[in-house]
């Protein structure tokens, strides 16, 4: 009882996860449906409740101070079990069929992931398979995830690594916007560019590839968005140009919602990797069939 009373409460800690998660107080307004006032008010009260300043209000926008990052990865770290345990509990109702869980991010997700389950479904329909997509940079293997996909380099340690597929970056945009580009003289730096807040810590950001290209700085700051898929959806709606992921947009290209612009493409040295616990697990057999059909999938990417 103690201990439940030094806990600030519940909505506190759930509005100052969705403050960084969404990267400022008016995102997080938006997402919460509540004025950014309510929201302000909110961290003050965490802040009192806690005993010490959580942001640097001197910087525009305010950044976390020491005592704030503590709690950041605390409240993160929570909440991801909390789901997790939430994901076990639904699992339970499903005694009759083997059922898997697989992190990752939404962009990984909604843009890879699922349509690669398509053809995993047909063959295997008794096997339940459950998408878990994620705010944290590098989805976790927390109980009840049998799988988790991430991007970077193979130096987690918490799982056995394979290597999905590689990347490859690019910029693209919609064919009616690459028509309008091209009748003044295509210059990037004057081209209107979509921007990701990164999902991904090591995913590249138009700084990264304008400098590693030697292309100029852009003449407009360009729109913002909070994952790859918004900013997807702006590039297939003629709203600017962004960095194109292999394993994001390839089935965009083939259809002809976006087009490659001839700028250089990079390879970066990361790559994705599915994860998997080195826990016993009673689903070990079905899991071993998914595993199998993705790396397979992500095989099938990397080949032209």
């Amino acid at each position: 009882m103690e201990q439940t009373r030094r806990l600030p409460p519940l909505r506190l800690l759930a509005v100052f996860e969705a403050v960084q998660r969404c990267k400022g107080v008016q995102r997080a307004a938006q997402e919460l449906n509540v004025s950014q006032p309510a929201v302000s008010q909110a961290m003050k009260q965490l802040e009192d409740h806690v005993g010490l300043p959580l942001f640097d209000r001197r910087t525009r926008p305010a950044t976390l101070t020491a005592g704030g990052q503590i709690l950041q990865r605390a409240v993160s770290e929570g909440f991801d079990r909390i789901a997790a345990a939430i994901d076990e509990l639904r699992s339970l109702q499903a005694e009759d069929e083997a059922s898997l869980t697989v992190a990752c991010t939404v962009g990984t997700a909604t843009y890879w992931l699922m349509p690669s389950l398509t053809g995993f479904h047909e063959i295997h329909g008794d096997i339940a398979v459950s998408v878990r997509t994620t705010s944290h940079s590098i989805p976790r293997v927390l109980p009840g995830v049998d799988l988790a996909i991430r991007y970077g380099l193979p130096e987690w340690g918490d799982g056995i690594a394979r290597q999905l597929f590689r990347e490859r970056v690019v910029p693209v945009c919609a064919p009616g916007l690459w028509q309008r580009l091209q009748t003044t003289g295509f210059d990037l730096a004057k081209a209107p560019l979509l921007h990701v807040d990164a999902e991904i810590s090591d995913w590249m950001e138009w700084p990264e590839y304008l400098r590693r290209t030697a292309q100029p700085p852009p003449a407009r700051s360009g729109i913002r968005f909070t994952n790859y898929v918004q900013a997807t959806q702006a590039a297939v709606s003629g709203l600017g140009v962004m960095l194109g992921w292999r394993s994001n947009v390839a089935s965009l290209l083939r259809n002809g919602e976006l087009v490659e612009l001839p700028l250089p493409a990079i390879e970066p040295q990361e790559a994705f990797y599915l994860i998997e616990p080195g826990r016993r697990s009673a689903n070990a057999a079905p899991r071993a069939l998914l595993v199998e059909w993705l790396l397979r999938a992500g095989a099938e990417l990397e080949t032209p």
